[in-house]
């Protein structure tokens, strides 16, 4: 199979605050060559580098705010996150849990730090990414999904591991279903550790070396830490070497070759789609939470 080459690599750019709790660096769709068309699936990633928050003896994070048409993927690294929605759905995101929720047709929910950690203070560390969702699937049921690591699959490489969070990687299945066919995992590898991935050509690939520093197909130049790396969409394989001890996310999904339509926090195909979902959420249809 032929090697899939790197298109990009990016630094983080400017850092911003969504609420009062969470400090990202947008990657998906606000840098150039990464916007919603390009990178589907994947068509939001707020990348929360390491951060130190002081103790507060006020909850920090974002209040009820509205989604429609995708879904909404939190991973955590450090720090825990709190989170309800008007579906019902909810709970604490601990180091290394996963916070999967479909938004669908439509919910209200909020998420901030969780009590403990905001009275204590400490790093935080997190990657929030939105997963388009087909026409046929938009406005089917919300749910959510919560992934906790410890029932992750760990598959051993060598000088490491890969988390599986969704998708298959050397026949072990991530816990995460999805609409469409998407691959999502964490390489944990240490100093001189090595892993091969492998995807289909058409699909659109891409990283984030979330700690450490890696090297990918024997490139002489190392990809640092907190760096987002597009793939061309052409061959299967890559494979990277961690030059100090590193972890790394790894996506890789099924682009949905559809129209998008979008405005802030709905996703939808056509603009009148987008109307309805703001007159939807004005009559009270996304539910209620307090």
């Amino acid at each position: 199979m032929a090697i899939k080459a790197i298109e990009a690599v990016y630094p983080p750019g400017p850092a911003h605050f969504v609420g009062d709790g969470f400090r990202v660096h947008n990657f998906i769709p606000s840098r150039h060559g990464l916007d919603m068309h390009r990178m589907t699936p994947f068509i939001m990633m707020d990348y929360g580098a390491k951060f130190h928050f002081p103790p507060s003896k006020t909850l920090k994070g974002v209040g009820v705010h509205p989604h429609r048409g995708f879904e909404t993927v939190t991973i955590a690294y450090k720090g825990r996150v709190a989170h309800h929605d008007s579906a019902g759905g909810g709970g604490v995101i601990g180091e290394g849990d996963v916070q999967w929720m479909t938004a669908a047709s439509g919910v209200l929910h909020k998420e901030y730090h969780e009590e403990t950690f905001s009275k204590t203070g400490g790093d935080f560390q997190m990657i929030q990414l939105w997963v388009n969702l087909p026409a046929k699937d938009k406005m089917s049921a919300p749910k959510y999904q919560a992934i906790e690591n410890v029932t992750i699959p760990k598959v051993p490489v060598d000088g490491g591991f890969v988390e599986v969070i969704a998708g298959n990687f050397q026949g072990n299945q991530g816990k995460a279903s999805t609409f469409t066919p998407v691959h999502m995992f964490n390489a944990h590898l240490t100093e001189g550790g090595k892993c091969e991935f492998s995807f289909p050509a058409n699909y659109t690939t891409c990283l984030v070396v979330v700690e450490g520093k890696i090297r990918i197909n024997e490139s002489e130049e190392a990809v640092p830490l907190d760096h987002f790396v597009l793939f061309e969409n052409e061959g299967e394989n890559f494979h990277i070497e961690a030059t100090e001890n590193s972890k790394v996310l790894i996506l890789s999904g099924e682009p949905i070759r559809e129209p998008i339509a979008s405005h802030g926090p709905f996703v939808m195909n056509t603009r009148q789609e987008i109307m309805q979902a703001f007159q939807d959420f004005e009559d009270g249809k996304f539910g209620e939470l307090n």
